[in-house]
């Protein structure tokens, strides 16, 4: 089987789909990977080197979707609302493709993935498994999102993060507050601290708190309790109106004594709930910063505007997205062990596993045969359950 991997289109993307290092990898298992000539550059990785490590290097791209039984990318039409839609033209009906699609976006787009025909697996839907532990790109690009998000609000903001003892004097350390301990979140955690910064986190997960502790950062406890904080998948739950209004007053004090605030509570295909205010923001010293990972989706700041920095009662506001592409050489490399966990358990012996007993292959396939068969996203786009098949 061919895998094909055409370079990313989405403006400002730097990412590629497979690095040279795991082509020697998926040839073992029995493929064969084409690459689009120059795919790989922005990251790091030169045309050469993939055809060093026995990648065929294709110079148009419509030649790689034409070759390919699987076509590999990172931000598929679904995740690339700007200009993935010119890949449609070059589906091929059963063809495979693997990648970021947003399936709980629009439902047009959805719907017009499935209709072109592919069998398309959303690795934004992979397991919190064990098992899937090894494929799991989403926590792989969250770990990138939060190492880059501290770098970033450091850059912006006009002190010093560590505590320094100096000829003229002793400066006291960055306090940073980090809200959601997700992976993004923990990684933030982490990277601060290393860079010298006394961190606060929050997360309505009562779990979160040994994990933050264990990073070396106070955990803010809220006298307010979170009715089932997790799904069974780990993530975070939505909680109602008078819930979050509660949590704003209490987390209100923190935000504004904080001088860098990065928010990355996000629930899975909802709006990302408000939980900084505008009149928090009014509260916080000139030149803070808040970084807010959840813009993409309606963002933790009621003020943030997505894609955007903006500068508003004196503070600094970073409507992040794509931040992942900010660290393009080792997030490719993530991402590209990922698929490659993936593809070698989902193809064996040159056929396609379509087992929807297999919990890995029932939750990633998002659309086959022309239809979306993914049932958490037809129940979330108002879709009818589909009929089970003997």
């Amino acid at each position: 089987m061919i895998i094909g991997v055409p370079k990313e289109i989405y403006p400002g993307e730097r990412r590629v789909a497979l690095v040279p290092l795991v082509v020697p990898t998926l040839a073992k298992a029995g493929f064969e990977v084409h690459v689009q000539s120059g795919a790989g550059v922005d990251a790091g990785y030169p045309d050469s080197l993939y055809a060093e490590k026995g990648a065929k290097v294709v110079a148009e791209r419509a030649s790689v979707f034409g070759a390919a039984d699987i076509i590999t990318q990172l931000l598929c039409y679904g995740s690339n609302d700007i200009n993935g839609r010119q890949d449609v033209p070059l589906y091929r009906r059963n063809q495979i493709l693997v990648g970021f699609l947003r399936p709980f976006g629009s439902k047009e787009v959805v719907e017009e993935i499935a209709q072109a025909g592919v069998t398309s697996f959303s690795v934004e839907l992979m397991p919190r498994s064990t098992r899937a532990q090894s494929m799991d790109a989403l926590s792989s690009m969250g770990t990138i999102c939060g190492y880059k998000a501290v770098l970033m609000a450091a850059d912006c903001h006009p002190r010093i993060f560590p505590m320094m003892t100096t000829a003229a004097g002793t400066i006291t350390p960055a306090r940073v507050f980090v809200i959601g301990c997700g992976v993004a979140g923990l990684q933030a955690i982490a990277t601060a601290r290393r860079l010298g910064a006394v961190i606060s986190a929050y997360d309505l997960r009562p779990a979160a708190k040994e994990q933050v502790q264990s990073l070396g950062g106070r955990f803010v406890e809220l006298p307010i309790e979170a009715k089932d904080a997790q799904d069974a998948r780990g993530y975070a739950r939505a909680q109602d109106e008078d819930f979050y209004r509660r949590q704003r007053e209490l987390l209100g004090k923190v935000v504004q004594e904080s001088d860098v605030v990065i928010t990355a509570a996000v629930i899975p295909g909802k709006k990302s709930p408000v939980l900084v205010t505008e009149e928090m923001v009014k509260g916080m010293a000139l030149g803070s910063v808040i970084l807010d990972l959840a813009s993409e989706r309606g963002g933790n700041c009621e003020i943030s505007e997505t894609g955007k920095t903006v500068v508003k009662h004196g503070v600094t506001i970073m409507g992040a997205i794509n931040v992942a592409s900010g660290v393009p050489y080792h997030a490719s490399m993530m991402y590209a062990r990922n698929l490659t966990a993936f593809l070698t358990y989902v193809v064996k012996e040159q056929k396609l596993n379509l087992n929807l007993e297999d919990e890995i292959v029932r939750e990633t396939l998002l659309t086959n045969g022309g239809e979306i068969v993914q049932a958490r996203v037809r129940e979330f786009l108002g879709l009818p359950a589909l009929a089970k098949q003997d």
